[in-house]
């Protein structure tokens, strides 16, 4: 049983910040990548950012200069750290992990159950 738990969002005034973290928990043998998706409301569910093992990162151009993803190898953790945020970056947040969990390099995609990020103009 592999579960990843979401915490940190919440309602904030354009312009702030908040910080996402994501947990990974459970029989994990490795993980992959790990990444933050968003869905809002009406919309289908984009790629945030995304961080590979040794640290290389990916952005949506929406968000570049705005929001930092890292991750917590040892703690099985990734975060995301959003600011100068923005009306239009509201919408459900998830954690996604690529994780293998037997020990033989098949990696299956887990997620997060999403925390509501709110930005008020």
């Amino acid at each position: 049983q592999v579960q990843l738990v979401e915490s940190g969002g919440g309602l904030v005034q354009a312009g702030g910040s908040l910080r996402l973290s994501c947990a990974a928990s459970g029989s994990i043998f490795s993980i992959n990548h790990m990444g933050w998706y968003r869905q809002a409301p009406g919309k289908q569910r984009e790629l945030v950012a995304r961080v590979s093992p040794r640290g290389s990162t990916y952005y949506v151009d929406s968000v570049k200069g705005r929001f930092t993803i890292s991750r917590d190898n040892a703690k099985n953790m990734v975060y995301l750290q959003m600011n100068s945020l923005k009306p239009e970056d509201t919408a459900v947040y998830y954690c996604g992990a690529d994780i293998d969990v037997i020990g033989r390099g098949d990696y299956d995609n887990y997620w997060g159950q999403g925390t509501q990020v709110t930005v008020s103009s």
